[in-house]
């Protein structure tokens, strides 16, 4: 299965980031929700990204941070060893996903909603 963390995952039900973890959810993928908000989606708590949780068996990175926002973090995302990280809408960071590439990472410019809603993820 494609284990995919959620990063800038929120508790808020309006969120993309909460409406993905749904749809993972729904897909039958399994999803670790990481952000700095606290609280939880579907029973499963938020970790801290600020802890940088140690995630094995990563397949999927998708992202939900500004790309103002993702640049201290992107030593930990690298150091999960995701297979791809999926920017959304929004998210899209040129250096980021050079960085991505030149590890072996495969960027991907969707939106992981149309993805899971299209059987495409």
């Amino acid at each position: 299965m494609k284990k995919t963390v959620v990063i800038g995952a929120s508790p808020d039900k309006s969120r993309y980031s909460n409406l993905a973890s749904q749809m993972l959810d729904n897909a039958g993928f399994e999803f670790v929700p990481v952000g700095i908000k606290k609280g939880e989606i579907l029973g499963k708590q938020i970790l801290n990204i600020k802890e940088m949780p140690v995630v094995k068996d990563v397949h999927t990175v998708t992202i939900y941070l500004s790309p103002r926002n993702q640049e201290e973090w992107y030593n930990y995302i690298i150091g999960l060893n995701p297979k791809r990280i999926i920017f959304n809408p929004g998210t899209e960071n040129r250096e980021f996903m050079d960085l991505a590439s030149s590890n072996g990472i495969e960027p991907i410019e969707a939106c992981s909603l149309v993805m899971l809603s299209a059987g495409m993820y």
